[in-house]
């Protein structure tokens, strides 16, 4: 099958399709799987530390106002 038709079955382009295939090429599936829940975790953990530096940084404010 060529590239075209594949991207074009599956309504993407053909620079996705490099670009996935360039980054999967060679993985198995459970890899992929394995890859995808560490990503999605990795995002979870940037948004709870933006929220946690956030927190901080709004206490030390506070208590600068303060005079502590």
């Amino acid at each position: 099958m060529k590239v075209e038709e594949i991207c074009r079955q599956n309504g993407i382009s053909r620079a996705t399709y490099y670009n996935w295939k360039s980054k999967y090429s060679g993985m198995k599936a459970d890899n992929v799987k394995r890859l995808k829940e560490l990503e999605e975790e990795n995002t979870r953990l940037k948004k709870l530390f933006a929220e946690v530096s956030f927190e901080s940084h709004a206490m030390k404010e506070l208590f600068a106002k303060k005079g502590c």
